[in-house]
């Protein structure tokens, strides 16, 4: 795939510059699906443009991936289809064996922090190597030594007496996320291991993989948790809540509905049923109530996505680091098809909005589009352009 980036605004938001909060900077395909040898460049808000077929949801299906794997998922839960990774024309080895390589840079308190990972597809699904370093220097590594046996054998920067630590490790988990239940911390070089791998957890965890799937969200639903679900089924539900939880940014949604959507509108609400469910509509504000399920795919994926920068992990499904103050964890929406359905002003309108919400530093934005020519001009915006 051909990469070329262009970025609006290449500092960093006030809010992160304040704070220092741990964030991805840069996404390595080495080898993955159509991929090779790319490193895309990451924003506050980035947006990866081009024609089908150049790797867009591929890029974001990496990027997730590397997400719940440092949140402690195995490598079966993040790839049910490994093979699908494998770039196409890979050849396996003497022993049969193919697979991908994917990484990551976090920036933060630590400075640049780099992970790179090796999975092997088959004949069997495991991590085959992993790489966490930072300033030049390797701060955990882990290579399969013997095939018969479930484990990696690792070795992590100590300083002590003994330069390094080594262990075996689990061929189906992501080191770098073990790190904290294996090092002790009494060096400095154990510490300088363990604040590393802290920053790179951290900055890859907290993530909302996005795609509004209008079908599913014209009915009315249950009224449960209030956890606006990556398909956005339970819209309603999520609007009745949110509603009454924050005046302030609900008049923010109502702000974005009345731009995006046709006709008038004077508020955006969730509507409880005599049955105990929930349906959604907007407030024409002359006694008239269109529900959501009369409007165009284009009105409800807009309104989704509205919601979804406008509010956050507690609102949304996603697992934060509960043990990291939330002054300190950013979240960060993936969003497949960013465009789609969308019209010229729907697209500017969430843009803008996008935009607004990533430069206060708590939310960062990586989507997708097939053209990102009509937002361009959008200050903080990323645009990475992928060719075929």
């Amino acid at each position: 795939m051909g990469v070329s980036c262009v970025s609006a605004a290449v500092s960093l938001p006030p809010q992160e510059r304040r704070t220092c909060r741990p964030r991805l900077t840069e996404l390595r395909l080495s080898a993955f699906a159509g991929h090779r040898r790319a490193a895309l460049a990451l924003g506050a808000f980035t947006l990866f443009a081009g024609p089908s077929g150049c790797g867009k949801t591929s890029a974001l299906r990496a990027y997730e991936a590397l997400a719940r794997l440092g949140a402690g998922a195995t490598v079966r839960e993040v790839f049910p289809d490994p093979a699908a990774c494998v770039p196409e024309r890979a050849r396996p080895d003497a022993q049969r064996r193919r697979g991908f390589r994917i990484g990551c840079t976090a920036d933060g308190p630590e400075g640049p922090v780099r992970l790179d990972v090796a999975v092997q597809a088959e004949p069997g699904l495991r991590i085959v190597g992993e790489r966490l370093s930072a300033g030049g220097l390797v701060l955990l590594e882990t290579a399969l030594r013997d095939p018969s046996r479930p484990f990696v054998q690792a070795a992590w920067h100590t300083a002590g007496q003994a330069p390094v630590t080594r262990a075996p490790l689990p061929d189906d988990r992501l080191g770098t996320a073990l790190l904290p239940l294996r090092v002790a911390g009494k060096t400095d070089g154990q510490r300088r291991v363990l604040a590393a791998a802290e920053q790179m957890v951290v900055a890859l965890r907290s993530v909302f993989a996005c795609d509004p799937r209008p079908e599913r969200m014209r009915d009315a639903v249950p009224v449960g948790s209030g956890r606006l679900l990556a398909g956005c089924d339970n819209l309603a539900e999520v609007l009745w809540r949110t509603r009454a939880e924050c005046g302030q940014r609900h008049a923010q949604l109502v702000a974005a509905a009345r731009a995006g959507c046709a006709g008038t509108v004077a508020d955006v609400v969730g509507e409880v049923l005599g049955n105990g469910t929930v349906r959604g509509v907007l407030d024409r504000g002359d006694g008239v109530r269109t529900e959501l399920g009369r409007l165009g795919d284009g009105e409800l994926r807009y309104l989704a996505l509205s919601l979804v920068l406008l509010t956050g992990p507690g609102v949304l499904e996603v697992d934060p680091v509960r043990e990291v103050p939330e002054a300190m964890q950013t979240l960060t929406v993936l969003a497949d098809g960013l465009d789609r359905g969308l019209d010229p002003v729907q697209r500017g309108e969430l843009a803008a909005l996008a935009a607004r919400m990533c430069e206060r530093g708590h939310i960062r934005v990586v989507g997708a589009v097939s053209d990102a020519s009509g937002v361009a001009g959008v200050p903080g915006l990323t645009v990475v352009h992928l060719e075929p």
